[in-house]
């Protein structure tokens, strides 16, 4: 009887730990989720890259426009709505120079074991704020940190929205030279890449983006919006 007992508490244990891993998986998993259309990048041959900017807006974006529009290259901004309530003329400004806002939700929680209630405000509350700057496009969606489990999936898939992830992430989660996120972006960068960019609260990453067009621009490269790369 104790041996079954002990048996029977490794199986429970390994269960245990396989849905650990397994859920783990799933919450950061760039290429796949449980429902709902996820694109990372988009197969093609054609040599088109979407350039794309988490978080703010912030003091930073009229700098951040400087750079985009003496690069002349259009930019995804994944913002959130918070953020957008406090800096009302900055999400407008990036309307006005014709980027395109993706909806980044409105507190930047990670949106995993949450309430469908709450992944709704998340997200409803950021469109709302979305459509006060004038911006008329498609709204995709990027989770922050790129974590989703089942709740956040569902709600977009109910609601017809892509989930964007990245492909190409030379800033993320390091202290990364100017030369380091331009080198790294070329060595990763194919045809039809994300690339995800933090340029909203300083560092490196704006510096970068003049020389990243320039190297790409003579590989024979056009930059594109998510919405026109998942087209």
């Amino acid at each position: 009887m104790r041996r079954k007992l002990l048996v029977g508490s490794a199986l429970t244990l390994v269960v245990l730990v396989l849905l650990a891993v397994g859920g783990y998986y799933l919450m950061n998993s760039r290429t796949f989720q449980l429902t709902g259309r996820l694109v990372h990048r988009v197969d093609t041959e054609a040599k088109v890259v979407a350039l794309t900017l988490d978080d703010g807006p912030t003091a930073r974006t009229p700098e951040v426009l400087r750079v985009l529009a003496e690069a002349g290259i259009q930019a995804t901004f994944y913002l959130n709505g918070r953020d957008l309530a406090q800096q009302p003329e900055a999400g407008r400004a990036i309307v006005r120079a014709g980027h395109e806002i993706g909806n980044h939700t409105y507190s930047h929680r990670r949106m995993v074991l949450v309430a469908p209630d709450t992944v709704r405000a998340e997200v409803e509350r950021t469109d709302d704020e979305i459509a006060k700057t004038g911006y008329q496009g498609p709204i995709t969606f990027r989770p922050p940190y790129g974590k989703k489990l089942w709740g956040l999936p569902k709600y977009l898939a109910d609601h017809d929205r892509a989930t964007v992830m990245w492909d190409v992430e030379p800033d993320s989660g390091k202290v990364a030279t100017t030369d380091a996120i331009v080198a790294e972006t070329l060595a990763e960068v194919r045809p039809g890449s994300i690339v995800l960019l933090h340029v909203m609260n300083g560092g490196n990453s704006l510096a970068a983006i003049p020389r990243i067009v320039a190297e790409l621009r003579a590989r024979g490269y056009e930059f594109v919006t998510v919405s026109k790369l998942i087209g």
